[in-house]
């Protein structure tokens, strides 16, 4: 794969200096001659700027986590670091958050890991169908080794990309506006919106229906105009984008994935002084932790919600649905085992 541009580390960091007492600038003096480098300890004091740009609403849960990150910074550095969050696609949308992040427009993203397909294929892990049992098994992948193994992947590596941790959204669940799904052969006829990705398309194919790839900032839009009949998404996501006021009929099948990770620009990232990465770093340990709690519960309170609004259809499948629509998309593995590899496929599954 070629290598993706990558901007020169300098118009990354974004940074200003900050004045040490008095109020105007120092003129040069025999201790401190005009060009010199200054020493180390006073470098580290300059203030660094995080553009953290993602497509979800302030108040969706990646919104909140965001700004949960932009506080700890801001407190733990004592202002040294200023994390900007720019959400709802203001700076990026989902077609091109990746190449600014590479160009060193924006520092931080936090994408739907199926974004990360054009690098390595093995991304596409998420997207597998029923590959997750429950919700404490995609948290135990979250903190494996596997996971490990695909935030340091050679591919995002040689592309000046560092992954760093993984925030939850959730399981995914079906919308419509046509009737309510719950065989396989509801499906058929029915076109659906998707992330980008062949295994999505697989998937639907697979129980007849049509995909159209449409970024998530216009997925209302599509549902409202009838250019798609339906969409998956998790609670969350739903509720905050009110597709309840444009869909019909909602299936709640947990069928797939819709998870994040933060990823930064490695130049960026690596030519910040150790001792300010640290606290940044502690910063995001912190506001993952904050970001799982609230993804649980958010996402059941959108639930709750979505059900009270009385705009929709709830259909929650039986165990013996579910098991039948998931024989329905054996053939996506048997298609894409080989891409995203049986070492993760198996690793995930093998989890305890």
């Amino acid at each position: 794969m070629k290598k993706l541009a990558s901007a020169f580390l300098a118009s990354a960091l974004a940074v200003s200096l900050v004045g040490c007492g008095g109020g105007g600038q120092s003129q040069p003096t025999a201790e401190q001659p005009s060009g010199e480098q200054k020493p180390a300890a006073e470098a580290s004091k300059e203030e660094i700027v995080i553009k953290f740009s993602h497509v979800t609403a302030p108040e969706s849960v990646k919104g909140k986590a965001a700004q949960k990150f932009a506080d700890l910074v801001a407190e733990k550095t004592g202002g040294q670091v200023k994390v900007e969050v720019y959400p709802s696609s203001q700076l990026y949308g989902d077609k091109d958050e990746l190449d600014a992040l590479v160009a060193g427009n924006v520092q931080m993203i936090a994408p739907s890991v199926t974004k990360m397909v054009k690098l390595d294929p093995r991304w596409q892990y998420v997207d597998m169908p029923f590959l997750f049992k429950d919700r404490d098994h995609a948290v135990k992948f979250f903190e494996s080794d596997v996971a490990k193994s695909l935030l340091e992947g050679d591919a995002l590596v040689s592309n000046d990309i560092l992954g760093l941790v993984f925030w939850e959204n959730g399981f995914k669940n079906f919308t419509n506006n046509k009737k309510a799904l719950v065989t396989p052969a509801d499906f058929n006829g029915l076109k659906f919106r998707s992330q980008a990705g062949k295994v999505l398309e697989a998937q639907f194919k697979a129980v007849g229906a049509g995909s159209a790839t449409i970024p998530f900032g216009e997925t209302y839009a599509a549902l409202q105009q009838g250019t798609v009949d339906g969409q998956e998404n998790t609670f969350d996501n739903m509720s905050t984008q009110k597709y309840q006021e444009v869909q019909k009929y909602l299936t709640v099948s947990n069928h797939g994935r819709l998870d994040y990770a933060i990823f930064v620009n490695k130049p960026f990232w690596e030519g910040m002084p150790a001792d300010v990465r640290a606290k940044v770093e502690e910063a995001l340990q912190e506001a993952t932790t904050y970001e799982l709690e609230l993804a649980e519960g958010q996402n059941q309170k959108a639930y709750e919600e979505l059900k009270a609004s009385g705009k929709l259809e709830v259909t929650e499948l039986t165990d013996e649905q579910r098991a039948e629509l998931e024989k329905s998309f054996a053939k996506v593995y048997e298609e894409f085992s080989a891409t995203i590899t049986p070492e993760l496929i198996d690793g995930i599954k093998n989890l305890k």
